[in-house]
């Protein structure tokens, strides 16, 4: 899916360009903004149209608008601090299709920027409702999808709209997401390291068995371990353990060992009596996890063995935490990780934190710039790992 025209392939100078950008940011109950992650992420693409020339629309979806337009979801919080990143003025328009819109966009000269109202704010969009296709591409010459968190739903917005603008290209953000989820993991330098972590199997089963096929080794953590250890027949004390996909957990285990692939569970675990940051904790073999206690993280003989593992590796690929990281006795597991692929960056290696909590964790530590590469997708992440073609990446032109 990597090879895709980029923003940078085609002449924007002039051009009315309808960029979709994932602004879906979160507000606090005064609508201010308590994360600008993913403004900051969008400002390269728009910042290159704005200097190549183009008339800049931006579009975007915000929260999940139950019935037409809300307040509380608008996408005017917005703009103020979109025009302090770019040092430009940003124009807001009170809608995303219809004739204000149309003469908002008429009126624009080269190098201006607008931000339309919020997508979802129709239910058109996420039906991908043809008319509004229509008329949300109306005024303009050609489409840059940035919106790599979106891009694994066919919406108005993210892929409904190539079929008239032409041509669509990838934004700088979403071409970056593609090398490296798509690009890395597909023909990355080996050997390949997967770190498959959260709390259950159910939803990493597909995740997994992908990765298990790209991978040389395969590290699993966090709550899932529990249902892989009961699989080879071992006690599991009062951990979470899913039943009804150990028959699964044990067919992973053969296939790794047909494909003469390495698996990696905890060889201890940090053990609590309660699910609770005051809980008592012991660390015991992961052969022996007594009854009455739960496994929350993995130990620190774990964490040995998991970081000498990982430093003979090329590339990583991380998605979902070693143990419940929220709460600090149980967060040894986790950090740790990040510890090791900080130094194996600075070495060289390449380092992909493939969405979801293990981007919560890489963040609270502060080392988010010492990675590779940190996914903004979450959902589009998992599915692009799990070998999905995503809908509003198949719609752009081919490179």
């Amino acid at each position: 899916m990597a090879n895709k025209k980029s923003v940078s392939d085609v002449d924007v100078k002039g051009k009315n360009v309808l960029v979709r950008c994932d602004l879906n940011v979160p507000l606090n109950e005064e609508c201010t903004i308590t994360d600008d992650t993913r403004i900051r992420a969008s400002v390269p693409t728009i910042e290159y149209l704005v200097k190549q020339g183009a008339k800049v629309t931006i579009c975007s979806h915000l929260g999940r608008p139950k019935d037409g337009p809300e307040d509380k979801f608008s996408l005017k919080p917005v703009v103020g601090r979109m025009s302090e990143l770019l040092g430009t003025e940003v124009k807001f328009a009170p809608d995303c299709i219809g004739d204000e819109v149309a003469a908002m966009v008429a009126a624009m000269k080269e190098g201006d920027v607008t931000l339309l109202e919020n997508t979802r704010f129709y239910k058109e969009e996420t039906k991908n409702e043809p008319e509004f296709v229509k008329k949300l591409a109306a005024p303009f010459d050609m489409f840059v999808n940035d919106a790599f968190g979106t891009a694994h739903r066919a919406h108005a917005s993210t892929e409904g709209v190539t079929k008239y603008l032409s041509p669509s290209v990838s934004g700088f953000l979403l071409a970056k997401e593609l090398e490296y989820l798509d690009g890395a993991v597909a023909t990355g330098e080996r050997p390949l390291a997967a770190i498959v972590g959260g709390s259950k199997v159910s939803s990493k089963i597909t995740v997994l068995e992908a990765l298990l096929d790209k991978a040389d080794k395969v590290v699993i953590g966090g709550g899932m371990v529990f249902t892989f250890l009961k699989a080879q027949g071992k006690a599991t004390g009062s951990s979470l353990v899913e039943d009804e996909f150990v028959d699964t957990a044990k067919a992973v285990l053969a296939k790794a060992e047909k494909l003469g692939k390495k698996i990696i569970l905890p060889k201890d675990v940090v053990v609590a009596d309660a699910f609770s940051a005051d809980a008592n904790t012991q660390i015991v073999s992961a052969d022996a996890i007594p009854d009455g206690w739960m496994g929350l993280d993995q130990g620190p003989e774990a964490n040995a063995e998991i970081t000498k593992e990982l430093k003979e590796c090329r590339t990583v690929i991380w998605n979902g935490p070693m143990g419940v990281f929220e709460m600090e006795k149980f967060a040894k597991g986790t950090f740790a990780i990040v510890d090791c692929l900080e130094e194996m960056t600075a070495a060289g290696a390449v380092t992909i934190i493939g969405g979801g909590d293990s981007v919560a964790a890489v963040e609270q530590s502060g080392k988010a710039d010492k990675m590779s590469h940190i996914s903004t997708g979450g959902g589009a992440s998992l599915e692009l790992l799990e070998g999905k073609v995503l809908p509003g990446v198949a719609a752009l032109a081919e490179a």
